[in-house]
């Protein structure tokens, strides 16, 4: 059965019996529809967000879209973000808070060629390293400055290439290394022909400067409201339950997201293969975040040397009254 027409349908029900979800939420997502958000379509397909009275509207990102900026504008409830860009924003005067934190671990690497020379950090030196930008330099820049290494191109430093949400420079040989995902750009690369022999592998969480990173964020202001707190720990609730049936059901969930990609885009294969390696990520996460890898983040987003993420430590940057009345 077609997955949008069941929906259609369950909608119609409900409509009929005077049913209808009551409150709306509009939810950002950090990048385009794909499994790293499954578990918010599969809240959305399976009902979870109808049985907490919530009409939820998701809008995948994109390359042209920073979900701070869509927060500030009002375009959204609540959005999926990084903590690095998240912690920047809030020292620069826009006041998001994380209110839950699906993503316990994270996936950001940094894919290098052996061939281009490179075996251990030691390396980095003189080599141009691809890096995105859009919020998601921050983790990159914070590790260069612990290891001492100038972003600056110079010779004992590193030459920073502005890195397309893609890997070509790795495959074309303008970068030595480029940022990938456990979950995705990581698998592009062996997809375009190169085998994992040929590459060496710098995990963010191995080299001790991982960050948090897909977390729910909402406007500081908005959690004043009874109302709102009320809302979104019916949102966060739901996200959850769709997340542990993401993990417990990896090929239904990835097939669940292509039904909600109306680029057509993705493909089956690809999908699957992104919502096993997501499932590693959330796993171990009950939606709270840990104070511990709070701690962490913030201590490696202030060990920048000259030029941190942040200059000081936050404070209101996060919350558990969500969590806490969700799971109460």
């Amino acid at each position: 059965m077609n997955i949008r027409t069941s929906l259609g349908a369950a909608a119609l029900s409900l409509l009929a019996t005077g049913v209808m979800a009551a409150d709306e939420v509009t939810l950002q997502l950090k990048w385009v529809t794909q499994a790293q958000f499954a578990g918010y379509y599969v809240a959305l397909e399976n009902g979870y967000y109808t049985e907490e009275d919530l009409d939820v509207t998701i809008n995948p990102g994109g390359p042209d879209i920073a979900p701070t900026q869509v927060l500030a504008g009002g375009g959204a409830d609540v959005t999926v973000e990084w903590m690095p860009a998240a912690l920047a924003a809030r020292e620069k005067g826009l006041p998001m808070v994380n209110i839950a934190q699906p993503f316990k671990s994270s996936g950001m690497m940094l894919t290098c060629r052996k061939d281009a020379g490179v075996a251990t950090t030691e390396d980095f030196a003189g080599k141009t390293l691809g890096v995105w930008f859009f919020g998601n330099e921050f983790p990159f820049l914070s590790w260069m400055s612990q290891l001492g290494l100038p972003t600056d191109g110079s010779a004992e430093g590193v030459e920073v290439l502005k890195q397309g949400f893609n890997v070509d420079p790795i495959l074309n040989g303008q970068a030595a290394c480029v940022s990938t995902m456990t979950y995705n750009e990581y698998w592009q690369i062996i997809d375009a022909g190169l085998t994992p022999d040929d590459l060496v592998l710098f995990k963010y969480e191995e080299q001790g400067v991982a960050t948090l990173e897909d977390g729910l964020y909402v406007l500081e202001e908005n959690l004043e409201d009874p109302a709102f707190q009320d809302k979104m720990a019916r949102f966060v609730r739901a996200s959850m339950k769709g997340w542990k049936w993401a993990e417990e059901n990896p090929e239904d969930a990835a097939m669940i997201v292509l039904e909600y990609d109306e680029t057509g885009a993705q493909t089956e294969a690809h999908q699957v293969r992104m919502m096993g390696e997501v499932a590693k990520l959330t796993a171990g996460s009950d939606g709270a975040l840990d104070p511990a890898d709070y701690e962490r983040t913030v201590a490696s987003l202030l060990a920048g040397g000259s030029d941190p993420v942040i200059t000081k430590a936050p404070e209101g940057a996060w919350t558990s009254i969500v969590t806490d009345a969700a799971f109460q």
